[in-house]
């Protein structure tokens, strides 16, 4: 049904692939490994993700598609430093506080307000 369809950022949501645990785990081997279309496929497998944490900034007054962004940029990092075998977490638990690091350091580097 074209009512449960979200586009953001020119993404529409309903069509973004779903990654199964299995592909999760050698996707994060190969990117390990150097594999940089491996990388591209975690992160366009994991822009649900985003889309989840940037649905609880929806109250401020920025604009989706930028939280959007900025989320990506939050999702790249928690791939680019996650490491499964360090952390033995799944990678959702470790990148949830990064995208919302990210989106919250965007909102508070970005207001009118300043405190030194």
């Amino acid at each position: 049904m074209a009512a449960f369809k979200v586009e953001i950022c020119g993404v529409n949501t309903a069509k973004l692939p779903l990654l199964s645990a299995q592909e999760k785990t050698e996707l994060l081997k190969m990117i390990k490994d150097g594999d940089k279309q491996a990388r591209d496929k975690y992160i366009k497998g994991n822009l649900r993700l985003v889309l989840s944490v940037v649905q609880r900034f929806s109250g401020s007054n920025e604009n989706m598609d930028d939280l959007f962004q900025i989320g990506c940029i939050g999702l790249i990092k928690a791939i680019d430093h996650f490491d499964a075998e360090q952390f033995s977490v799944r990678f959702s638990t470790y990148g949830v506080p990064m995208i919302a690091g990210e989106i919250r350091r965007f909102l508070r580097d970005s207001s009118a307000v300043r405190v030194s």
